[in-house]
């Protein structure tokens, strides 16, 4: 019995059938509903959405249904939603499988199947399996065989269209079968001309040709589509009408002659002529043109006796005519729309008609069809909008879809662990929203693509979100050049995708281990540091304020007319530089930071950026040095910070043009630091001078440091003697440095040449404050630092106690003790420093991979001996225990000793000693004496840091290069003559910055510029760093360097208010990709993460990937399958010449090449299949 329930829209409601062998018709009664026979089990010739959609369908109305997969679709949801399901096309390629007709009817047939529809796509217009169906007495839920022909064959089409009245476009009468053809239908009709497949659609096989250059290539890539789309490869071609609206009709037909159509849809918003966006009605379409529209389309399907639902495509064009496009004799993708608002069930609709149905006996009738609101469907697929919509494929780690009012949701292959494959159409899955206009349901539409959440896989989701927030798609019209005139559309906000990258990180350190390299086997401490609290409120004034009201002149008085020794804690960088090889991290630090800025607002200042730390932060820490900066200063207002400035180096170990270095202290101040240790590592004068400008021109409180080594105080060491630095000083001085720095790198300074040298500067230059800094080397630190500030230093340099000592500095509690009460009492509280040494002495524990306790139990005096700076003194000593030289150290330092005499008794801080530190361990994996180096100078292989030293490349050391070794080790190499930055030209930061932004986004900042700008390689790496990774500086240290342990729990705080609740799971096993499955439990959900792990990958071959900054390496845009190699090596090309065409999705893209060149190797041939940056082939330039 039929049953027509009235709905709340449209009137039209659901159609309910009760199968029984009688029924009456309430409203149509024919003899020909004698020919009605019941469908009992119906197959899907098709995959995906489409055949769930049809499954659903099909079970409502009570009728079994069979699925059918390829080998390639085994894991796939539409078989699982099916009551039974069989695979086809064994053996055979995966879109052959969908196409193999014998294959689906023998499965029909072994199966009892009485109907077979066809979705969209595939064999969905195929004549000959419309006929291959009758002939297996297999019902085809379609039109009939011999209107599928005429309705894919688009040239038959198109004169049944002008037989029946409908306009069309110029085109030819039939399939052209030569390019030549195709050349005298431009000749004749002028460009632009389209192909197009003659026995399909989609945007397959369809392209636009605009001048004779393109014509024989766009022939090929449409053939080639169209003959893997459809199995036939026959094109038409026909006049390209520029800026058409594409507006298409819903229609539907019986057995008995009834036609009727459900209104026009709006599918002008496309991409490669492939729809990404529709709409039902169409927006501001007048009304006579819409009944011209119906009329026409109804008109051609009497004409022809259409049954079964079809669309009938026109293209209107600006003055509102239009032309016939072709007839799809299928059920569309955007179906669901017209659905939505005409409250019709298509695919019932089709069973219904296919079983004998009329349509007036299911209650569909012209005058009742009406429209009620507006639809939109958008299309999510797995491209990526960035890179000209090419296809992602992978693994789907994480699906969320948006739900609620007015959301409805096709899909297939949308759900975690589904598996995206090159081989088929790129759509996830169809996302419907009703409401009651246009502007309604775009808000609807967009509210839910805010919901989704899909990870593993790209997606177009952002770009979709651009299109609905456009002013031009909600109050005006649209036409198929939308996309390509708004290019605003392409600003796509990056998904931040914090808590997926965060499990990837996670599992890769329990699969592979540590991610920044560990010297020394050793774990973390599984105790965190207790944070210590403060009081609510600001923290106390400090010399800050002094410096933010009176600038960095009255900030120098303030200081030089301070009663009692000032302290700059060094806690923050160079104690953690020379004890714990610089890794510790942001995290830690802001946890004491509140602490410090409520109890030690007296100090001088914090040292705590600048120097090594710049780079570390972005190479091991995978930390932003510049947001380290931003976050210690909200945390600490009052106290200021110090940088360490490397002259004209910045915080590189290179030269860099002027103009970076003024920019580098312009953005460091404006992002918080206030004074700048200006050095030069042989007190380079035109290299310091350099550093202390910039420094002052951003506004900054410059502290010149002179770098000291020798012993003023031992008469027979005269090279670096008192004169040699009161002679500096007065330059620096005369420079206008607002407080002039000793800067003891490697701990030199004993308390006899500290009264010396500061008393000599304090008779010399009453008004400057004078700062020391020293390192605890040989244990003489205090003794030596209270020497100074009996000597006339304002300031001295420490550490907290627990950081302090060995190759650090003295130890703050120390000098605070021994000062307490005199005239140089600190006013610094010794139980705060207890305090503070106590989170210290618990967070150093987290670091013990990087402790130089692991190897080096107290610190040496003979360090007068071989002045070997503090940071480095514990880097030679991992380095040597990590090449098994570790009872060699001996050596290593006396080797140290003489690699300095070698090259002229240099003054060793960064990057100087690390010269002599480079030399010294030559020497000692050689066996090479100083003499054998000095004999054999001419014919050794020196390491490149010795050989661009003794070119020049940081400068002149004091008494000139040592001769003749210089000479004997560079031959004719060049020499550089005077500062080594005066013949750099200026950094250019507009294209800098811009090659930034197209590489990774708008999202780049000033500060992004400057990091890019000092270290372009550790840049590159820390972003692609981060866009795999993301956020690691919220994990805690034992997490970030040891990850979790099976079945630990922990939480991890994103943001205030984002707090993620993650417990590890297990740990698969390896498979045959070289990859482990990661299982976490990630907010009570199951996530699963894959990782490569590293060392079994080692032992299996992959194929090679493009290397990104190697220019002529190109890789493949897009995982796929190559069609055509069009070059080989040895060839000459031109750059955008064609070098390989490849297919994925159906889709084909040409691969061009980005530079002119020689092909010096190509690594694919046509058929190979590629991931995703496969290398393809090499240029050389």
């Amino acid at each position: 019995m039929l049953v027509h329930l009235g709905g709340s829209r449209g009137k039209m409601g659901i159609l309910l059938i009760r199968r029984v062998g009688l029924f009456c018709r309430s409203a149509h009664l024919s003899p020909q509903s004698l020919e009605y026979r019941p469908i009992k089990k119906v197959m899907v010739a098709n995959r995906g959405e489409i055949a769930i959609r049809v499954f659903r369908a099909c079970t409502e109305l009570g009728i079994r249904t069979v699925a059918i997969y390829s080998e390639q679709d085994t894991g796939q949801m539409h078989r699982q939603k099916a009551d039974e399901a069989y695979l086809i096309g064994r053996g055979l390629h995966p879109v052959a499988a969908y196409l193999h007709i014998p294959d689906i009817i023998k499965v029909a047939k072994e199966n009892n199947v009485d109907a077979i529809h066809p979705g969209y796509g595939f064999l969905s217009e195929r004549a000959d399996f419309a006929q291959a169906c009758a002939e297996a007495g297999v019902r085809f839920i379609g039109p009939s065989p011999e209107v599928v022909r005429k309705m894919g064959d688009k040239v038959e089409a198109r004169a049944l269209a002008i037989q029946a009245g409908v306009p069309v476009v110029s085109g030819t009468d039939a399939p052209i079968s030569s390019l030549q053809e195709a050349h005298e239908f431009a000749k004749t009709h002028d460009f632009p001309i389209i192909f197009k497949a003659a026995y399909g659609g989609g945007g397959r096989g369809m392209r636009v040709v605009r001048d004779y250059e393109e014509l024989e290539e766009n022939y090929q890539r449409a053939y080639s589509e169209a003959l893997a789309a459809f199995g036939n490869g026959a094109l038409f071609v026909e006049k390209f009408i520029e800026k058409p609206r594409h507006i298409e009709v819903q229609i539907l037909g019986d057995k008995y002659g009834n036609v009727i159509h459900l209104y026009e849809r709006d599918c002008s918003i496309q991409r490669r002529h492939q729809k990404v966006v529709e709409i039902a009605p169409a927006a501001q379409l007048d009304s006579r043109l819409r009944d011209r529209l119906t009329s026409d389309a109804v008109n051609l399907a009497k004409q022809v006796g259409y049954e079964n639902a079809g669309t009938v495509e026109f293209l209107v064009d600006k003055h509102g005519k239009h032309y016939f496009i072709e007839v799809n004799s299928r059920l569309q993708v955007e179906h669901t729309v017209t659905e939505e608002i005409t409250d019709v069930d298509l695919v019932h609709a089709q069973l219904r008609v296919c079983e004998g149905r009329s349509l007036p006996e299911l209650g569909l009738e012209q005058d009742k069809i009406q429209i009620n609101g507006c639809a939109i469907q958008c299309r999510v697929t797995t491209e990526d909008p960035s890179r000209g919509f090419q296809p992602d494929t992978g693994r789907i780690e994480v699906f969320r879809s948006g739900e609620g009012m007015g959301i409805r949701l096709d899909s297939a292959s949308a759900f975690p662990g589904a598996i995206i494959s090159p081989h088929y159409d790129s759509l996830l899955v169809k996302v419907i929203a009703s409401g009651k206009d246009l502007p309604s349901a775009a808000t609807k539409m967009h509210r839910a693509l805010t919901e989704f959440r899909v990870r593993g896989v790209k997606t177009n989701i952002p770009f979709l979100q651009n299109v609905l927030s456009n002013s031009q798609f909600l109050y005006a019209t649209v036409d198929t050049q939308f996309i390509d005139e708004n290019q605003e559309l392409f600003n796509l906000k990056p998904t931040q995708n914090r808590a997926q990258k965060l499990l990837h990180y996670l599992g890769h350190i329990m699969v592979n281990g540590p991610m920044t390299p560990i010297p020394v086997k050793a774990k973390s401490s599984s105790v965190d540091p207790v944070v210590l609290s403060v009081s609510l409120g600001e923290p106390p004034m400090g010399f800050r304020e002094v410096l933010l009201k009176e600038g960095p002149e009255g900030f120098a008085r303030a200081i030089r007319q301070h009663q009692g020794l000032l302290l700059m804690d060094t806690t923050f960088r160079d104690a953690h530089q020379s004890l714990l090889a610089t890794r510790v991290r942001t995290h830690d630090l802001k946890k004491i930071a509140p602490f410090v800025s409520h109890n030690f607002n007296n100090l001088f200042s914090l040292e705590n950026w600048g120097g090594a730390t710049f780079d570390v932060a972005m190479r091991f820490l995978w930390e932003c040095p510049w947001k380290r900066l931003q976050e210690l200063r909200a945390l600490i207002p009052n106290v200021p910070f110090q940088m360490l400035l490397r002259g004209a180096n910045a915080v590189g170990y290179t030269n860099y043009p002027d103009n970076a270095v003024f920019k580098f202290c312009e953005v460091a101040k404006e992002n918080g630091m206030d004074i700048f240790r200006v050095f030069d590592s042989l007190n380079y004068i035109p290299n310091m001078l350099l550093g202390m400008e910039a420094a002052g021109a951003a506004g900054g409180v410059v502290e010149a440091a002179i770098s000291y080594t020798g012993d003023v105080s031992d008469p027979m060491r005269q090279k670096y003697s008192l004169e040699y630095y009161l002679k500096l000083a007065n330059e620096l001085v005369k420079a206008g440095t607002h407080i002039l720095a000793i800067k003891d790198m490697a701990g030199l300074l004993k308390p006899e040449a500290s009264r010396l040298l500061i008393g000599a500067l304090r008779d010399r230059f009453p008004d400057i404050p004078i700062h020391v800094h020293t390192h605890d080397t040989a244990g003489a630190g205090v003794a030596a630092m209270l020497a100074c500030a009996q000597a006339g230093a304002d300031i001295v340099d420490v550490a907290v106690d627990s950081m302090a000592g060995m190759t650090s500095q003295p130890s703050m509690g120390a000098i605070v003790a021994c000062t307490r009460g005199s005239k140089l009492d600190t006013g610094v509280s010794l139980d705060r420093v207890f305090d503070y040494s106590e989170y210290w002495e618990v967070a150093r524990g987290l670091y013990a991979p990087f402790d130089c306790t692991a190897t080096m139990k107290s610190g040496n005096a003979d360090v007068y001996e071989n002045e070997i700076p503090g940071g480095q003194y514990t880097n030679l000593h991992f380095q040597a225990h990590s090449m098994g030289l570790g009872n060699k150290f001996k050596e290593v330092k006396k080797a140290y000793t003489e690699a300095n005499k070698l090259l002229g008794d240099l003054i060793k801080v960064t990057p100087s000693s690390k010269i002599v530190g480079d030399l010294a361990q030559f020497m000692v994996q050689n066996s090479l004496s100083r003499a054998d180096v000095e004999e054999r100078a001419d014919e050794l292989s020196f390491p490149l840091s010795v050989v661009e030293f003794l070119q020049g490349h940081i400068g002149i050391p004091h008494g000139g290069f040592p001769e003749p070794f210089r000479s004997k080790v560079l031959k004719s190499l060049p020499r550089i003559e005077g500062r080594p930055g005066t013949s750099l030209p200026p950094m250019d930061f507009e294209a800098l910055e811009s090659g930034l932004r197209a590489a990774y986004g708008d999202e780049i900042t000033p500060e992004d510029v400057m990091s890019a700008a000092m270290y372009p390689k550790v840049f590159q790496e820390f972003k692609e760093f981060t866009s795999n990774f993301g956020p690691v500086d919220c994990l805690n240290t034992r997490l970030f360097l040891d990850g979790p342990k099976i079945a630990e729990e922990f939480q991890v705080e994103l943001e205030r208010g984002k707090t993620l609740h993650i417990k590890a799971l297990a740990l698969g096993d390896l498979n045959k990709s070289g990859q482990r499955e990661v299982f976490f439990e990630l907010n009570g959900q199951l996530r699963s993460v894959l990782v490569k792990d590293t060392a079994a990958m080692k032992e299996m071959h992959f194929h090679p990937k493009a290397l990104k900054d190697v220019r002529g390496q190109v890789g493949a845009p897009m995982p796929g399958k190559v069609v055509e190699v069009k070059v080989k090596p040895g060839q000459k090309v031109e750059k955008g010449q064609p070098l390989c065409v490849l297919s994925a999705m159906k889709m084909e893209t040409v691969v061009n090449s980005p530079i002119s060149g020689i092909i010096s190797k190509v690594h694919v041939n046509a058929d190979s299949s590629l991931e995703g940056d496969d290398l393809i082939l090499e240029i050389t330039e």
